[in-house]
């Protein structure tokens, strides 16, 4: 499934909220912020890019390890996206999520 996804397939859906769920009793809500194309891929391959979130109810200080987790998008469902912290800017914690 990942490898149907695109820069295009994101694009729509900046300013649009996922739900990561934790666990049964923890949810939290992620802000696609930015969409990025990285270079040019291989002949044939989709185009590298980059999802940028942010998380703006995490204290200033806290975040999300490094990791692979499920997010539920209203319209594209449900994605396994392995995030990166990022650190945190003026909106919150930001994290990343690259595909090559």
């Amino acid at each position: 499934m990942s490898d149907s996804l695109t820069l295009e397939t994101f694009a729509p859906h900046i300013g649009t909220t996922f739900a990561l769920t934790l666990n049964p009793e923890e949810t939290v809500h992620l802000h696609l912020h930015e969409v990025n194309p990285l270079g040019h891929g291989v002949p044939g391959s989709r185009q590298p890019f980059a999802l940028l979130f942010h998380h703006p109810t995490l204290p200033r200080n806290a975040y999300l390890p490094q990791s692979t987790y499920p997010l539920n998008h209203p319209t594209l469902g449900l994605l396994e996206l392995f995030l990166v912290p990022l650190g945190p800017d003026a909106r919150g914690m930001r994290y990343e999520a690259i595909f090559t």
